[in-house]
Formats: C-alpha cells, structure tokens, sequence
C-alpha cells in the first residue's frame, strides 16, 4: 500500500518554498503516494487549488510573507485535529519558518507520526557580513528543534556541518539537494528576444531584497554601458522594488516584470534568455539558479550557500564581497564573446542533468521514506514486546 504522506508547506506568496513544495507533492503523486497538503492562509483569503489531486487543508495565520509566517492561535489545534482526522503515514514539513516549527516535534510524537523536516534557510559559511550574522542566528534557533525530528532534509554537506557543529546529530541529518523537472526545464523555443527588442537577454529571477544584493547588479549594468541591443530582465517582486525601479529602468535596458506565476511564461522568458546572473549575499540552494541551468543558460551566481558548490566548473562563481566589480567586467564578455554563452549553457545543463534533477531528489526522499517507516515500525515492535 502507497504511503500517505502529510505534507506541510506553502502555496504562496511565490518563493523558493512554494516551487519545492509543488514540485515534490506533484512528483510523489506521480510516484503513486498519497499525498494531503497543510499549508497556511490567512482566513479572509481562499487560496486552495481546485484542479489539485491532493486534499488541501488550510492552517489559519495572521501573516505570510516570502521569509516568514505568523500562525494564529488556532492553528495548532487546527494542525492536531487535521493529522488526527487524516492519519499519515509521515508528516514532511518543509520548513515556512515559523512559530509552529518549533512545536512540530512534540504534536508529531503524541500523535506516534515519524516526522521529517526540509530545512533550507540562506545562509553563507566563508564570508562573514550582517547579513549572514543575522542567517546564522537563525540556524542557532532552530538547532535545537531540529535535534527532535526525525530526519532533517538539506542540501548540502557544508549547510550539515554547520548545524552538526550546532549540535544537530549527523543521523538526522540527510543530504538531498534540491532538484529541477529537466524534461520541463531545458533548452527550447522561445519569443522572448522579438518581444523584448534584444539581441542578448540578461535575467535576475528571485525576491527583491536586500540579502539579494540585486543593486550590485544594476549598478554593475549601468557602470559596464551595456549596449542597448543588451537587455537585463528583472523577474520578481519584493520590498526594495519600488525605490528599485525609481532609479533604474528602460533608459538603462532594464526591464521589470513583476512575478511570474505561470510556470510556462516563466519557462518561455527563461529559455529566450542568454546569462542568468544571482548576486545574493546568502543562498541556500537556488532553485531558481538550477532552472536556468537545466535551461542551458550561461550562469554566474555568488560563494554563498550550495551556490558555488554547484555551480563550480559549470559556470562563473562570483566572491560575494566584490561582486559589483566582478560584475561590471564580467557582463560585456558575453555580447563580445557569444561562444561563451554555448559553452557555458551546455556545461551548466550537463551539472543538473547529472546531479541536480528532480527524479534524483524523488529517489533520495524515498529511500529516506522507507528507511524512516522501518525504523519506526522496529520501535513500535520493541515498544509491544516491552509491554
């Protein structure tokens, strides 16, 4: 019998945690699991999905945003009455960094439910900035409640020594990076440079926010005087976008296009592009950087998080502190070069073809399924046999 898995996530606003959540519901739902979706709304708002296969179960918050979520009081009981009615298997929580987090293990071990947390908050380990101060604190809050699950998904063996030296136990601790669709993403057709007027697309894709670093970018265009048959596309939204786009736009060919929800626009923007630049000041594993990869794009993204670890010979790894600089001189190389786009396009896809795709990860998650229900079942035996 397919396992039923209890998967607590998020279905907005668009973020990294969203697109993990859909993309690995969807693909153990190919898989032939069962899978019921918790996710929080705020009460005022609907936002379950009518053409899902999964049951959708909201947990009512005061606030959400793309770091963090604010549960209300009921959403506790909301989450115990829900697992109780529903009766998985395992609860997988990815992790909305929020006040419930912490709870999770103390629900799940009165309810007798394995429970595996994915765990992938910014963070860079070999520059030490404010930025990262702040990502670090944020590891040391968690450390202790992450001792309590039962497994705890990351994505990379540097983010597993940080939170071993943390006191997290290497056995909880599973290293399954994320992972792209690679038939979904990859190099194809697109519009994108008829109707964007260029003979050369440049895109950032990600939130407009200060660990993003994304001014380094545009002053990095501006300073380097690209060429107007050079675009820079500007793909998302966040807090620093308005006072953003006051300063830096189409007299610059930069372009702003909001967020993108529908995956196939998204795609079709992402395929007619030719550099794909990430300037973040902390990074987890970007799954916005392993799409433009899997899509063949040319791909230049800072030290920081799993970033540099992926990206690593497959493309041009930036040091976060210089990365105006590096920038300014790095962006005409392209429209100069244009052999340099293929060369690194095909290197950056053959990276995620070859350890970044998403029937890699689904294979790793189960085998972390099934090794989790052995061991909870020897304990339940045990547990009999002493009674």
């Amino acid at each position: 019998m397919a396992l039923h898995i209890a998967w607590l996530g998020k279905k907005s606003p668009p973020c990294g945690n969203v697109t993990y959540s859909r993309e690995i519901t969807n693909g153990l739902l190919d898989r032939g699991y069962q899978v019921s979706f918790l996710h929080f709304a705020q009460e005022d708002k609907q936002e379950a999905d009518s053409d899902s296969e999964m049951p959708d179960v909201t947990l009512p918050c005061l606030y959400k945003s793309q770091v963090y979520t604010l549960p209300s009081l009921r959403a506790n009981k909301v989450l115990v009455e829900s697992l109780k009615k529903l009766k998985p298997d395992i609860v997988h929580a990815s992790l909305t960094l929020s006040p419930l987090d912490f709870f999770l293990p103390d629900i799940c071990e009165e309810l007798n439910i394995p429970l595996v947390a994915t765990f992938h908050p910014a963070y860079s380990e070999k520059y030490r900035t404010l930025t990262a101060g702040t990502a670090l604190m944020t590891y040391q809050l968690y450390a202790p409640f992450l001792a309590r699950y039962d497994q705890v998904i990351i994505f990379s063996q540097s983010q597993k020594e940080l939170l071993m030296r943390l006191g997290v136990g290497a056995e909880t601790l599973r290293v399954i990076p994320n992972g792209v669709d690679t038939r979904k993403y990859a190099p194809g057709p697109s519009t994108a440079k008829e109707e964007f007027k260029a003979r050369y697309l440049y895109v950032y894709q990600g939130r407009m926010a200060i660990e993003k670093n994304v001014e380094a970018l545009l002053r990095a265009w501006c300073a380097a005087d690209m060429p107007p048959e050079c675009k820079l596309l500007m793909v998302g939204s966040g807090v620093l976008m308005s006072s953003l786009m006051a300063n830096y736009g189409p007299d610059q060919n930069i372009l702003w296009l909001g967020s993108i929800v529908d995956d196939q626009e998204r795609l079709q923007i992402l395929r007619g592009c030719d550099v794909f630049i990430l300037p973040s000041q902390i990074e987890g594993l970007s799954l916005s950087l392993l799409e433009a990869m899997a899509c063949g794009l040319a791909c230049l993204a800072t030290d920081v998080g799993a970033d540099g670890e992926v990206l690593t010979g497959a493309g041009i790894v930036l040091n976060p502190q210089y990365v105006k600089t590096q920038l300014q001189t790095l962006l005409p190389v392209f429209y100069q070069h244009p052999e340099m786009i293929r060369l690194l396009g095909d290197k950056a896809r053959k990276r995620v073809l070859e350890h970044y795709s998403l029937s890699h990860n689904l294979d790793r998650l189960e085998a972390c399924y099934q090794e989790l229900m052995a061991s909870h079942s020897l304990m339940r035996s045990k547990a009999k046999a002493a009674t």
